[in-house]
C-alpha cells in the first residue's frame, strides 16, 4: 500500500514504505535540539547522572593490568560524582582549558588556513573543472565520483561547485543530468570518508578520538593520518561503484532525458572551459606542489632525515607524522597563492589574509560547538561514566560472543543509521567516541580501526537523509532539471549508492584490515592490547 502526496509544483508523488520511513525520520531528526544544545544538555546530564550514579555505587571492575597508570589500588572504577562541592570547582576552573586545550580545535583551525587560501584563490575550483571536464566520454562518469570524493578536502566546495557542474556537464554530453548530479553527489557526501589527501575533517575526528582512547590509555594518540591507508584504497573502490550504480542502475532508470521536464531555459546554461591563464595558474601551482613534495620526501626519505625521530630514526612517532597538519597548512596555502597570483586573485599579502579570514568567520559555529563538546567530552571523562559504560558493554559483548570482526558491520550499521537524524559527523562521533572507542579498546580492537569503521556509517548514508545540511541545495538543483523533483524522488535515486556502498565499503575494511592485515594508517596497529 502506498499514500501520495503533492510536491511543491502541485504534482502527485507516490510515497512507498521506505519514503514514509524516511519521512519519519526527518519528523523525529527535527525533535532533535541544536547540536550545540545536545551537548550542553548532555554536558549537564553528566553533571547530574554522575551523582545519581555514585549515590548507587556504579563501579565495574578494571580489566587493566596491576599497576597501569590510573588503575586503582582496589582494581575498581568507580564513579566520581560532579554533584559535590569538589566537583563545582573543578568544573568551573576547567571550563576555559577544556575548550582551549581540546584537541580538535586547534588543528583543524590550522589546517583550515592553507585550505582557504587554495579555496579562494579559485585553485581547487580549476582543479575540479579542469578534472572533470577534460575527462574523456568514456571515463567521465568515474571522473566526476572521483573529483566528488577528493572536492572532501575543501568542505562544501564539492556541494557549491562540482555537483551543479557535474549535471550541466551530462547534459551538454546527451546525458541524463540527474545521473551526473548523482554520480557528484555520491562522490561528496557518500564518499565523504574517502580521499588521497588528509583534509580538515581527519584532525576533528582524530581528537575526539584520542579523548575517547584516554579513557583506557591515558597515553594514548590518535593522529590525523589514522586512517590515511584505508582512506586511498577507498577512494578508487567508491569512484568505481560510483561509477558502476550510475551507468548501471540509476542512468537506465532515469532514461531519456526529456529537456521540457526543466524548470529553467536550458539552452541558456554553459560551462566554460579553463582560460589560458586558468591552465597556467594550474601548472605553476601543480610544480610548486610536485617541489614542495620532493622536500618533503628529503626530509623523510633517508635514514638521517630531519623529520625522523630523533632517537629511533624511525618515521612512527616522528615530528613529520605529529605535525602532519602543518603540511596540511603548507601544501595547500603555498600553491594556492601561486596560483592566486597567476590569475590575479592573490595580489598580495592582504588578499591572503583576506581568504584565511573569511574561512575563520564562517567556523563560528563550530567554535561554539567545540566549547560545548569540549565540556561534556571532559564530564564524562571525569565522572568515570564513559569507562564504566565501556566496561559493561565489553562485557556483555564477550557474553553473547560478539568479540570477533563481525561486530564491526552491526556497528557500522548503527552508526549509518543514527546518521539519519543526526547528520554532523563530528556531533555523532562526539557522542558515540567517548562510549564505543573505550569499549572496543577493551574487546581488543584499535581506537584506529574503530574509527574507520565508524566513518564508514557516518558515510554511506548522507545520501538519503534529509538531516543532511546540503539536501536542500541538492534538491534545488535538482529541480532545475525535473521540475516535479520532490524529496523523495531524489532519495530514491540515491539509495541504490547508499545500499552498495555499503556493502561493497564493509567488505573492503573487512578484507582490507582482517584478510589482508593490512594497517589502516601509518603506523596505525588493529588491535589493543593493555600494556603496564
Amino acid at each position: 500500500m502506498t499514500n501520495s502526496s503533492k510536491t511543491p509544483n502541485g504534482v502527485a508523488e507516490k510515497r512507498g514504505w521506505f519514503t514514509r520511513f524516511l519521512d519519519t525520520v526527518e519528523f523525529l531528526g527535527n525533535l532533535l535540539p541544536h547540536p550545540v544544545t545536545l551537548f550542553a544538555c548532555f554536558a549537564i546530564a553528566v553533571v547530574f547522572g554522575s551523582g545519581i550514579a555514585a549515590y548507587f555505587d556504579f563501579s565495574a571492575i578494571d580489566p587493566r593490568p596491576v599497576g597501569t597508570s590510573g588503575r586503582a589500588a582496589d582494581g575498581t572504577i568507580q564513579v566520581v560524582s560532579l554533584m559535590t562541592v569538589d566537583g563545582l570547582q573543578r568544573i568551573i576552573s576547567n571550563l576555559v582549558t577544556n575548550f582551549t586545550s581540546f584537541a580538535p580545535l586547534g588543528v583543524v583551525l590550522v589546517a583550515l588556513l592553507g585550505v582557504s587560501v587554495a579555496e579562494h584563490s579559485g585553485l581547487i575550483s580549476a582543479a575540479m573543472r579542469g578534472l572533470v571536464m577534460n575527462a574523456s566520454k568514456r571515463m567521465v562518469t568515474v571522473t566526476v565520483v572521483f573529483a566528488g570524493i577528493i572536492s572532501n578536502t575543501a568542505s562544501e566546495l564539492g556541494y557549491v561547485v562540482l555537483i551543479p557542474m557535474a549535471a550541466l556537464i551530462f547534459y551538454s554530453l546527451g546525458r541524463h543530468p540527474l545521473a551526473g548530479l548523482a554520480a557528484a553527489f555520491a562522490g561528496v557526501s557518500g564518499g565523504y570518508s574517502a580521499n588521497l589527501f588528509i583534509g580538515t575533517v581527519d584532525p576533528l575526528l582524530a581528537g575526539f578520538t584520542t579523548s575517547a582512547a584516554n579513557l583506557i590509555d591515558p597515553n594514548y594518540v590518535v593522529g590525523p593520518e589514522a586512517n590515511w591507508w584505508f582512506m586511498i584504497v577507498s577512494t578508487f573502490v567508491i569512484a568505481a561503484l560510483g561509477a558502476l550504480v550510475t551507468e548501471k542502475i540509476v542512468e537506465p532508470k532515469l532514461g531519456k532525458y526529456n529537456p521540457n521536464e526543466a524548470s529553467v531555459d536550458l539552452g541558456e546554461q554553459k560551462l566554460d572551459a579553463l582560460t589560458p591563464q586558468e591552465k597556467r595558474g594550474l601548472k605553476a601551482a601543480g610544480l610548486t606542489f610536485l617541489f614542495l613534495g620532493i622536500l618533503l620526501a628529503l626530509s623523510i626519505v633517508p635514514e638521517n632525515g630531519v623529520l625522523r625521530h630523533p632517537e629511533t630514526g624511525l618515521v612512527d612517532n616522528s615530528p613529520f607524522l605529529k605535525g602532519i597538519v602543518v603540511f596540511i597548512f603548507i601544501t595547500f596555502g603555498i600553491p594556492g597563492y601561486v596560483y592566486g597570483r597567476i590569475v590575479g586573485t592573490m595580489k598580495s599579502d592582504r588578499d591572503v589574509i583576506d581568504a584565511m579570514a573569511k574561512s575563520m568567520s564562517s567556523m563560528g559555529l563550530y567554535i561554539v560547538l567545540v566549547f560545548f563538546a569540549a565540556q561534556f567530552v571532559a564530564f564524562f571523562g571525569w565522572s568515570n561514566l564513559g569507562a564504566i559504560f565501556a566496561v559493561k558493554g565489553a562485557t556483555l559483548l564477550q557474553n553473547i560472543g560478539l568479540t570477533g570482526p563481525e561486530l564491526f558491520v552491526f556497528f557500522i550499521a548503527m552508526c549509518a543509521f543514527v546518521n539519519l537524524s543526526l547528520g554532523s559527523a563530528s556531533a555523532q562521533w562526539a557522542i558515540f567516541a567517548p562510549i564505543f572507542v573505550p569499549m572496543l579498546m577493551i574487546v581488543g580492537y584499535s581506537p584506529e580501526v574503530i574509527q574507520a569503521a565508524y566513518r564508514i556509517g557516518d558515510s554511506v548514508t548522507n545520501l538519503i537523509t534529509p538531516m543532511m545540511s546540503y539536501f536542500g541545495l541538492i534538491l534545488a538543483v535538482a529541480s532545475r532539471y525535473k521540475k516535479n523533483m520532490g524529496i523523495g524522488t531524489l532519495i530514491a535515486t540515491m539509495l541504490p549508492y547508499t545500499m552498495v556502498f555499503f556493502v561493497g565499503w564493509v567488505l573492503l575494511f573487512y578484507t582490507w584490515v582482517f584478510l589482508l592485515g593490512m594497517p589502516v594508517g601509518p603506523n596505525a596497529p588493529t588491535y589493543y592490547e593493555f600494556t603496564q
